[in-house]
């Protein structure tokens, strides 16, 4: 199993130098991962203690951040390395000031995993929840170093609980402790007798939960807004954003504010949205030379605000779900106490579930259903505000993952 796994790393690590040709994303995590040991020699001295944090994505990041920041309050003269396997966590996050150095994780081959562990040698080092490598891990498992995994969550179709898992198996008995997100990884975890199990829930409850400590104040959103209803649709993809434009085309919007946030703010993509639409917009980039308060729909053309801009709305729809490409973060809209819309493809994300079931997120599967939700949480403010409450609350209840794993760590 182990040699299957290191020759398909091999040729995947191929595969990716042609495909880089081709894929500027691609292209940025092959050029990256070339520079991680030169970076780490450049960074890193023999005598720094050192922690290593690794997420696959920005998601995970986020996941992880409230740990994160507990970890670099409680050891300021340690070196923390953070690492990501995708560019676009690596990306946004590059410049974070969690982290001493930030790096693309090299591929997991035997002598990459061996060479990063040799250079960095990390005291404790946290995966996030579900970026799992062998070769890494057993190499860290060989230096007996402290390793643990947080946010975890499995399903039973995983190949760590199949006959021919063994190799994965191996590696998830490599963690000193595994930190799940539900009872039902827990389970999972116990019937392969892995029993260092504890049960803490998502860590990006926390995380939310922090964004009503910040600042949260936009100026141009308050001017943009005004004293209408504001929907803001976030991490929006083509597919979430045609229910939009069928929704403002037939509608009269004139009492309402939509700001749509794409997850791919490319100028080709977000052109496309504005000539399709029958009304005027606005964009981000454009805020300081037009009137704001002239218009009824804000794109916004940059990355980074979303959070924030969630402050001010009174309807949220996250995007993702009504395609393939996955869920975004209903949890960011949900800790300000607004009612959810999202697609009907969310089996994978617990926390929808958990925010459906509660009744404050509507799941929707075509433009009729669409129009229904949207209509009566419009119309309906004793509706919409009960709904709202309800995710408020949800986030609250479940937050406090960040308190256990820092006890077992005794911080």
């Amino acid at each position: 199993m182990k040699l299957i796994y290191n020759l398909g790393i091999y040729i995947t690590g191929s595969i990716l130098n042609v495909v880089a040709l081709f894929n500027a994303k691609i292209k940025l995590g092959v050029k990256g991962r070339s520079q991680t040991f030169t970076t780490l020699n450049n960074t890193l001295v023999e005598s720094s203690k050192n922690l290593w944090f690794h997420c696959a994505s920005l998601g995970e990041y986020e996941q992880g951040l409230p740990v994160f920041e507990k970890l670099r309050q409680a050891y300021p003269n340690y070196k923390i390395v953070l690492s990501f396997f995708s560019p676009s966590g690596y990306e946004i996050r590059k410049n974070t000031n969690i982290a001493d150095v930030v790096v693309y994780l090299p591929l997991d081959t035997p002598n990459n995993a061996k060479r990063f562990v040799n250079l960095i040698k990390p005291e404790l080092t946290v995966f996030v929840k579900y970026d799992i490598w062998p070769n890494y891990l057993l190499e860290l498992d060989k230096k007996n170093l402290k390793t643990i995994l947080i946010s975890a969550t499995f399903r039973k179709d995983q190949i760590y609980f199949k006959p021919y898992g063994t190799l994965f198996k191996k590696a998830l008995y490599t963690f000193e402790h595994i930190f799940t997100q539900n009872k039902l990884s827990k389970e999972l975890l116990n019937s392969i007798n892995y029993n260092r199990v504890t049960v803490s829930g998502d860590t990006r409850f926390d995380r939310v939960n922090n964004q009503l400590q910040i600042d949260n104040t936009l100026s141009f959103v308050e001017k943009f807004k005004g004293e209408k209803l504001c929907i803001v649709v976030g991490s929006s993809w083509p597919e979430d954003e045609a229910l939009f434009l069928n929704y403002i085309n037939s509608n009269n919007i004139s009492q309402l504010k939509f700001i749509v946030a794409p997850h791919n703010i490319k100028a080709s993509q977000i052109e496309s949205f504005q000539n399709n639409l029958n009304k005027s917009s606005i964009l981000y980039s454009e805020k300081d030379s037009k009137p704001l308060n002239d218009f009824n729909i804000l794109i916004i053309d940059t990355i980074g605000l979303l959070s924030r801009i969630y402050n001010y709305a009174d309807i949220a729809y996250v995007g993702g779900a009504i395609g393939t490409t996955g869920l975004h973060n209903t949890l960011e809209p949900a800790v300000f106490g607004i009612p959810i819309i999202i697609g009907n493809n969310y089996n994978k994300f617990p926390e929808a579930q958990g925010l459906i079931d509660n009744g404050g997120m509507f799941s929707i599967k075509n433009q009729k259903k669409f129009n229904t939700i949207l209509n009566k949480l419009l119309n309906d403010s004793d509706y919409r505000k009960s709904c709202g409450s309800k995710n408020q609350q949800y986030v609250n209840d479940h937050k406090g993952a960040v308190v256990q794993i820092l006890d077992y760590l005794r911080i």
